[in-house]
């Protein structure tokens, strides 16, 4: 007998939330190890998590009446005790390069929601994930340092934002020695990771399990302010990439547009940052700094020297990103002019540099852009 195919709508809908009833503990985000102690209270054979799990993170089925393997009992008893819950999806918006910004909205609460950006290219898609509702750290030239932190993302939260967007880029189920669509994942969105460094790392563990998603762990890069004394564990314990959001050389300008520099200033990150590099494999040594280009705040040839004398020691790459303009924002970008000349001193030093395209930015998706703001939520 044939089953129905789980349809990409049901899918998308993402959300076993009933308005008004209790919420049924959520499946997703457990571990293999955790799904084998709740089917072993079942009195069903072991094997069984094995399969729930397969379902859940290899074919991104979220209910269980798909999981065409299990029993109509198991699938009953499983159905009546745990929802599998990614996250619902309050707005799905597409620029016109191919950029979607995804705002997702957690536990029926309208003040959880969080946005995610899928950015396709030619040999792989970037999938930029959020951390943290809202951000503490109040840099002066992101959007996101606007909205007041709200909560820490759980790892569910995290990973759902992969699901989501695994399956609006057709990833599921997932299939044999073909690159997926949604190939790397960024922790650039809103929040800084390492502030949530617990469910951060749990969601890695659950984006690189190899009996699960699967997604090789140099795919992952983890980006910080600066939060200096857990950088050596993104190597030592989580094996990803880092990305440093630098964006100027001089402590007095990067205390004033990152204030978190007021608590870990140059010195200490870039000890850190050295750190890192002796404690990674090979694959995630290289450093990426970032660097926002702001016309007439950081982007002198004497700014560019500087960079050049803070980094040179290090295995780094430069990504100058022009600054993308959000409502209320007081900076400009520097000119495309400015910027080549730029990077073209940073690179004549010996350093990688490349220069950003900017993507999604009429969608307010580019970097720098995000903000939980949708008028489906006031």
């Amino acid at each position: 007998m044939l089953r129905r195919k789980p349809t990409l709508h049901a899918c998308l809908q993402f959300s076993s939330i009933s308005h008004g009833k209790a919420q049924k503990p959520n499946l997703f985000g457990k571990t293999i190890q955790d799904i084998s102690q709740i089917v072993g209270k079942l009195d069903v054979p072991a094997y069984r998590s094995k399969q729930i799990h397969k379902w859940m993170y290899q074919k991104g089925v979220n209910t269980f009446q798909d999981m065409a393997n299990l029993p109509k009992t198991l699938q009953r008893d499983m159905d009546a005790q745990y929802a599998i819950d990614y996250g619902r999806i309050v707005d799905n918006q597409l620029s016109v390069d191919g950029t979607r910004k995804l705002l997702l909205q957690f536990n029926d609460d309208p003040q959880a929601s969080v946005e995610t950006v899928f950015i396709p290219e030619h040999h792989r898609g970037t999938l930029c994930v959020s951390s943290q509702v809202g951000c503490s750290l109040s840099c002066t030239f992101c959007h996101t340092g606007t909205q007041k932190l709200y909560r820490n993302l759980t790892a569910s939260e995290i990973v759902g934002q992969y699901m989501v967007a695994a399956w609006i880029a057709n990833d599921f189920p997932q299939k044999m020695n073909q690159q997926r669509n949604v190939s790397n994942i960024v922790f650039m969105g809103q929040g800084e990771p390492l502030y949530n460094f617990r469910n951060v790392s749990s969601a890695i563990s659950l984006l690189t399990d190899r009996q699960g998603i699967g997604i090789a762990p140099w795919r992952i890069t983890i980006s910080t302010s600066g939060v200096a004394p857990l950088i050596p564990r993104i190597a030592k314990e989580l094996r990803v990439g880092l990305a440093i959001s630098l964006h100027s050389a001089d402590n007095d300008t990067r205390s004033e547009i990152m204030p978190i520099n007021k608590t870990y200033p140059l010195k200490q990150l870039m000890e850190s940052c050295t750190e890192f590099a002796k404690l990674a494999g090979q694959q995630n040594r290289r450093i990426t700094f970032e660097y926002v280009m702001l016309d007439g705040i950081n982007d002198s040839d004497s700014d560019a020297k500087r960079l050049v004398e803070l980094l040179k020691h290090l295995p780094a790459h430069v990504n100058l990103i022009p600054f993308n303009p959000w409502p209320g924002s007081a900076y400009c970008s520097s000119s495309p002019e400015r910027i080549d000349s730029f990077c073209s001193q940073i690179r004549r030093s010996g350093i990688h540099a490349s220069v950003r395209t900017p993507r999604g930015d009429d969608i307010l998706a580019a970097c720098g852009q995000l903000k939980s703001a949708n008028k489906k939520l006031i």
